[in-house]
């Protein structure tokens, strides 16, 4: 089982911003959602999904796409953000974590696979081949169960606060197996698996909710592509909660989509 990465990142960033003056937060919040939108549509576009690692860089699964299949995507940021230095490093590993490791070792290595274009490649053939029944992409879909009680309970920025340290705790747990963890917004979260194990899921997720005192909901999805995978997590989640309302208590809910 292989999972591709692909760390999209904007070289420079921090002192480009500091050329706008101090009066220049509310364009660059407003910027980097506009780059968001635009990575997310162009990779979604090619069956693969992106994450906002930080705002600056930004994490895509991209399972079956090559190198050269980066290229209009690279095109395409360049047209769109002539101001703005981004580069691409696309690694690969039997965990997402050393995906990740892989792609910073090549971009670190200087290889440029394709003239004209900062993608960081170890060679031109690059990319996890979804028609192989031995490579597949796992997603965890993960919300907080009762949200809305939750909300009744706390005020707005105190939910906020137990959001973040719960993505705090998926984060540093998952890494421990080499899992990555990415926030989604309201209460969702994303995790890129690979080898976690129903026991090692279930103990992270049981850990979590009596340390922190929420209940998660797990969907768990597997597919050939990024996007395939998220899609199956988010059926599964979306699962979960149609058996809770008929009175069936589930947390965890894999679907497969190969």
């Amino acid at each position: 089982m292989t999972v591709q990465l692909s760390i999209i990142r904007i070289d420079g960033y921090g002192l480009w911003t500091s050329t706008l003056g101090t009066d220049r937060e509310s364009q660059l919040q407003m910027l980097q959602a506009r780059i968001y939108y635009d990575i997310q549509r162009l990779f979604s576009q090619r069956d693969c999904i992106a994450y906002s690692n930080r705002f600056d860089e930004y994490f895509a699964v991209t399972n079956c796409l090559s190198v050269h299949g980066h290229i209009p995507i690279d095109l395409e940021l360049a047209k769109s953000y002539p101001n703005l230095n981004m580069s691409m490093a696309i690694g690969s590993g039997d965990t997402p974590y050393k995906a990740n490791l892989d792609a910073y070792e090549v971009r670190r290595s200087g290889i440029i696979q394709v003239d004209g274009h900062k993608i960081f490649a170890r060679n031109l053939n690059d990319a996890v081949n979804s028609n192989s029944k031995d490579n597949h992409v796992k997603i965890m879909h993960i919300d907080i169960d009762g949200s809305s009680t939750i909300s009744n309970q706390l005020s707005p920025y105190e939910v906020t606060s137990l959001v973040i340290k719960t993505y705090s705790r998926l984060s540093d747990e998952f890494l421990k197996i080499e899992s990555l963890t990415f926030f989604l917004g309201g209460d969702n979260f994303m995790v890129i698996t690979n080898d976690a194990t129903d026991n090692e899921i279930q103990r992270i997720i049981n850990d979590i909710s009596t340390d922190l005192g929420v209940k998660l909901n797990c969907g768990i999805g597997i597919g050939r592509t990024g996007k395939g995978a998220a899609e199956a997590s988010t059926r599964a989640l979306d699962t979960i909660r149609h058996m809770r309302k008929s009175g069936k208590v589930q947390p965890i809910y894999e679907i497969q989509c190969l």
